[in-house]
């Protein structure tokens, strides 16, 4: 189902609720309505502990194992 179809079908049935339903649904639909992460801007430290660690493996890239 595209989802313009099921945003207005969702619509149509939360403006047949009455009041106190939505008052239950609010704190639902606000929990999914964010986003599932957000990515913030690494800190400084962050920043300097990543250019260590590439600086780490290029000087010798046998001592690092895969993430896997």
């Amino acid at each position: 189902m595209a989802a313009t179809v099921l945003r207005k079908e969702l619509q149509s049935y939360i403006a047949k609720m009455p009041e106190q339903n939505l008052v239950v649904l609010k704190p639902l639909i606000m929990v999914l309505a964010k986003p599932p992460y957000t990515i913030e801007p690494a800190s400084p430290s962050e920043c300097k502990r990543v250019e260590k660690r590439v600086k780490e493996f290029y000087s010798d890239p046998s001592r690092f194992v895969p993430l896997k």
